[in-house]
């Protein structure tokens, strides 16, 4: 499991980004139902899905990385 070096300033980055919608695949994991609960829960407060919430937190905290694509 990574470590988050600034636990907080992850999430408090998620909460004040607004990203537009782009293309997505789709990716299925497994997690825990405290885990499922409290991100169900932040979502609704955020008025954000629940994917775009994990999507951030994973952007954030330097796991995955925005891949921009050219247009031909």
């Amino acid at each position: 499991m990574a470590k988050m070096k600034y636990s907080n300033e992850i999430i408090k980055n998620v909460i004040k980004k607004n990203q537009t919608r782009r293309e997505v695949s789709q990716l299925s994991i497994k997690i825990d139902k405290k885990l499922d609960i409290s991100l169900h829960d932040l979502s609704s407060k955020l008025n954000i899905s629940k994917n775009k919430l994990i999507e951030d937190i994973l952007y954030e905290s330097g796991i995955i990385e925005e891949v921009q694509e050219r247009l031909l």
